[in-house]
C-alpha cells in the first residue's frame, strides 16, 4: 500500500514556489542572497508580528546565531528544556556554553515553569533560557518571562516547531529577545530546508546577517575581523519559502483537522490520552501526538504501523537522558520521561486524505481489538 509519511513537504497547489522560484531563475538571481531572500525576511516577520528576521541556512543556525547575539559565551549557563530535539542544546554547545536541562509539566509538554523556579534559586546567575513549543503548542510563557525578567536572564525562545501558533493571541516566537524557526522539509512550511531568526532589535539583526554571510568587512578587498559563519539562506530557497508562507493558515487548519480525526477516531480507546490543548493556546498541531497508559506500549503501535507502511514516530528522548549531554545537571522529575516513555507521534502528513486517516486509525485500533 501506499506510503503514510509523518510529515512531508508539502506545495502549494497554486503553484506560488514556482513562481518565486522562475523569477529567481529568470534574473539570474541563484547566488546566496537577492530579493527573495529579502522579502521573505519581512514578509515572515510581518507574518509573526516581530520587527525583524535573518534567514538563514537552518533552524540550528538561527539558535546558534540567537545566542551568539545574545552574548552567551563559554562559561555562561543557559537553561534548555530537555524535552526537546537535540539542536536545541547543540547550540548551546556550540557556543562553549553550559545547558543546565529543565523539566517539563503535564499541562503544555514544555518547560515546567515549577522547575525553571528551582532552577532559578540553584542557578541565580544563568545567562539565558531557551524555552522550545513542543510539536506546535506553546509553553506557558506568562511566568517565564515573568522570572526571566527577575533574574535578568535573556529569552530564547525555539519555535522550531510551532509556527503559526499562538499563546492568549500573540505568535509563538515574538515573546522573546530572540525566536527561531525552521523550514525542515518536515515542518509545517518548508523551504527544503532553512530557518529564520527574529527580533525586535534591529542592531543585532544586521549583526547576525553579517556573521552568518562569512563576517565580510566593508572593504573592497576581503577582510574580516571576526569570525563568520556560512549561514546565510538562499535567494532559490527564500523563493520557496515565500510561496509557503501564503499557504501556512490553510496548512495550520489540515493539521487542526488530523488532531481533531484522531481525536474523534480513537479517544474512546482505553489508555489513550491526546496531547494537551489549553484555552490560552491555539497550537498549529505540527505533529498529532499521544500518550498510552497500560499493556500496549508505544513501540506496539510504532510496529503495527510499519508493517502497514505507515510511518510514526516515538515522542523525543529528553536530552538529560542522552549519553552526549551526560555530563550536565539537570533539574525537575520524571515529567519528561515519562511523556517520553508513553508518547507517540501519529501520521500528521497535510496531504493525508480522510481515506489516509481511516486506514491509520484502524491499524490502531485493531490493536485493543
Amino acid at each position: 500500500m501506499d506510503k503514510i509519511w509523518l510529515a512531508s513537504p508539502h506545495m502549494s497547489d497554486e503553484g506560488y514556489e514556482m513562481q518565486y522560484i522562475k523569477e529567481a531563475f529568470d534574473t539570474n538571481w541563484i547566488a546566496p542572497l537577492g530579493p527573495n531572500v529579502n522579502e521573505f525576511e519581512k514578509e515572515l516577520a510581518e507574518k509573526v508580528g516581530a520587527k525583524h528576521g535573518a534567514a538563514l541556512s537552518a533552524g540550528t543556525a538561527a539558535l546558534h546565531m540567537g545566542l551568539k547575539a545574545a552574548e552567551v559565551g563559554e562559561g555562561d549557563i543557559v537553561f534548555c528544556q530537555s524535552l526537546t530535539f537535540a539542536a536545541t542544546a547543540n547550540s548551546i554547545i556550540y557556543q562553549h556554553a553550559t545547558p543546565v536541562f529543565i523539566d517539563s509539566d503535564y499541562e503544555t509538554w514544555n518547560l515546567s515553569p515549577k522547575a525553571l523556579g528551582e532552577a532559578f534559586e540553584k542557578y541565580p546567575n544563568v545567562k539565558a533560557v531557551l524555552v522550545a513549543h513542543l510539536y506546535g503548542l506553546s509553553a506557558d510563557m506568562d511566568p517565564i518571562i515573568q522570572m526571566c525578567k527577575k533574574y535578568n536572564a535573556i529569552l530564547i525562545e525555539d519555535a522550531a516547531e510551532s509556527l503559526g501558533a499562538t499563546y492568549k493571541g500573540k505568535y509563538t516566537g515574538t515573546f522573546g529577545d530572540y525566536g527561531i524557526f525552521s523550514f525542515n522539509g518536515n515542518k509545517i512550511i518548508t523551504t527544503s530546508g532553512g530557518g529564520m531568526l527574529v527580533s525586535n532589535d534591529e542592531e543585532r539583526i544586521a549583526k547576525v546577517r553579517f556573521w552568518a554571510t562569512q563576517a565580510r568587512d566593508n572593504a573592497r578587498y576581503y577582510q574580516h575581523s571576526e569570525i563568520g559563519y556560512n549561514y546565510r539562506m538562499s535567494n532559490v530557497v527564500a523563493g520557496i519559502g515565500r510561496g509557503q508562507l501564503k499557504v501556512l493558515d490553510q496548512r495550520v487548519e489540515k493539521k487542526k483537522y488530523i488532531f481533531d480525526f484522531y481525536k474523534r477516531e480513537l479517544g474512546s480507546l482505553e489508555g489513550i490520552d491526546f496531547m494537551p490543548i489549553n484555552d490560552w493556546n491555539k497550537p498549529n498541531y505540527w505533529l498529532s501526538c499521544i500518550t498510552l497508559k497500560g499493556e500496549i506500549k508505544p513501540i506496539d503501535v510504532i510496529l503495527t504501523l510499519e508493517k502497514e507502511n505507515i510511518e510514526s514516530r516515538h515522542i523525543w528522548k529528553p536530552l538529560h537522558m542522552q549519553p552526549v549531554f551526560a555530563q550536565y545537571d539537570y533539574v525537575g522529575g520524571k515529567v519528561a520521561e515519562d511523556i517520553f516513555d508513553r508518547g507517540v507521534c501519529l501520521p500528521s502528513d497535510t496531504k493525508m486524505t480522510e481515506e489516509d486517516l481511516t486506514r491509520v486509525c484502524s491499524v490502531i485500533r485493531s490493536l485493543w481489538e
